[in-house]
């Protein structure tokens, strides 16, 4: 765990030899022994364990390394370290093709959230102790938030079933019982721990919904039901980065799961709760802006290069196009990077948080208009993106000579159709279908991110501005 520079960083092998244990996931509606090995969840394995080769790589020790322990367990105190934190995300989402690895980012993002929330709480020692515990191991972790909800107009309490919302079921002198279930989990099968916090400000009477832990994966219990959505013929011709990168997300089941006094952050206190809910997203919406910067510039080179590969690069259209590309992935990052400029801190702890106006804005952003992103790259591209031959058709002696021939463009169809390739894996096929629906609901809907807008923007300059060119009698 610490090599002769004093680093105390896992390696990738380190990392998934770690996953051989007794977790109860499943896949398909079997249980799954391996998670490094399974056909399609060891894809998912592997892709996370980039976050650990990243780190290994020589030229990357200096963003992903501070102090001899992974950048990620850095608790920000000013810009910079929001900046570097970003960067490290975009590149790293970069090493992983697009597809964020998240095994270090989301459970950071919540350790800090904790960090500012528990101070001065009962608590606080516990999370300390966590935190620490996480950062000198280098362990991965997952963050299960969103309740499953049922009847979304009604609250925990008014729930016919109580179970929507994760509960405390039984209080015991060295612990607590929860029972529930969590949604939309990513990783959860793939990680060393998972860190649980509320979906939701709590009202009085909603006691036993406002609780915040973490514990290890094999915890008995704790069962982990896998989507297949992103499930695959895993050709990697025909789709170049969804058979090599994947992601998991988990219907995260708590059945009767004991947890251990000193790993509880927040028990009963409805108030924090809320506070804890949105702390988080004040953290993990910038970390989520972040790791969507290789996307949005991965649309802007597919839009190029497929352009010149059609012969149709000098098209006023196209230059439309490709500027409104250009400008939508430039004003994405900008606001990315402003969110950290615009820091604030947090004065009991000393931590400091992007800009939560900012950091909206660019979400916002982003989700708003990613779908006209999407729709420009496609009319570039043409209809080939599902007309277009398969890894079989393309590997046939018989065929191939007859797909070079007519396939070719203003480049040779090899390169054509990589490049068409690429643009379907990223918009026409399973992996495009997930990335749409992250777009809008990741981290927060579309509608979260507007309403956060509008309650973080300070309205009073510009108001005294119009009541003084308007002549009125400022108050």
């Amino acid at each position: 765990m610490t090599d002769g520079a004093g680093r105390r960083l896992r390696t990738a092998e380190e990392y998934l030899a770690g996953l051989r244990d007794s977790r109860e996931v499943y896949y398909q509606g079997e249980r799954v022994d391996d998670v490094t090995t399974h056909p399609e969840l060891g894809i998912v394995s592997r892709h996370a364990s980039l976050d650990f080769q990243f780190a290994e790589e020589p030229g990357n020790v200096e963003l992903a390394v501070t102090d001899g322990y992974s950048t990620y367990y850095q608790l920000p105190r000013n810009g910079d370290d929001l900046r570097r934190r970003s960067a490290l995300i975009e590149a790293a989402t970069a090493f992983g093709k697009t597809l964020v690895l998240l095994i270090k980012e989301i459970g950071t993002d919540a350790l800090v959230a904790l960090h500012r929330v528990a101070y001065e709480t009962r608590y606080a020692d516990n999370v300390q102790a966590f935190y620490e515990r996480c950062r000198d191991r280098d362990l991965a972790l997952a963050v299960a938030q969103t309740d499953v909800k049922g009847d979304r107009s009604k609250g925990p309490s008014g729930q016919v079933d109580p179970d929507m919302y994760l509960r405390v079921v039984e209080r015991r002198d060295d612990g607590v019982v929860v029972r529930g279930a969590k949604v939309h989990t990513s990783y959860t099968p793939n990680v060393d721990e998972v860190i649980v916090l509320p979906t939701r400000a709590m009202r009085e009477g909603e006691e036993d919904w406002a609780i915040a832990f973490a514990i290890p994966i094999p915890t008995p219990g704790l069962k982990l039901l896998c989507s297949d959505y992103l499930h695959s013929d895993n050709d990697p011709w025909t789709r170049p980065i969804s058979s090599q990168h994947k992601m998991v997300e988990t219907l995260t089941v708590f059945d009767d799961v004991f947890v251990p006094s000193d790993c509880i952050f927040l028990d009963g206190d409805t108030q924090k709760a809320g506070e804890l809910a949105l702390t988080f997203v004040e953290h993990h919406r910038f970390t989520a802006v972040s790791y969507k910067l290789p996307l949005v510039d991965a649309l802007v080179g597919l839009a190029g290069l497929l352009a010149e590969a059609n012969g149709i690069e000098r098209a006023s259209h196209v230059l439309d196009k490709l500027v409104a590309l250009i400008g939508y992935a430039e004003t994405v990052r900008g606001l990315t990077h402003l969110a950290a400029d615009r820091y604030r801190v947090d004065e009991p702890t000393g931590i400091a948080y992007p800009d939560p106006m900012t950091t909206n804005l660019a979400k916002w952003t982003f989700a708003r208009d990613y779908h006209d992103a999407v729709e420009h790259v496609i009319d570039i591209a043409g209809g080939l993106l599902v007309t277009g031959p398969g890894g079989p058709d393309w590997r046939s002696d018989e065929l191939r000579p007859y797909l070079e021939k007519y396939f070719a463009g203003a480049t040779p169809a090899a390169e054509r159709l990589a490049l068409m390739n690429v643009a379907s894996d990223l918009l026409a096929r399973e992996y495009a279908g997930y990335q749409s629906v992250l777009a809008i609901h990741a981290e927060g809907s579309l509608e979260a991110e507007k309403l956060m807008i509008y309650r973080s923007y300070d309205p009073s300059n510009a108001i005294a501005f119009v009541k003084q060119l308007a002549g009125l009698e400022l108050e």
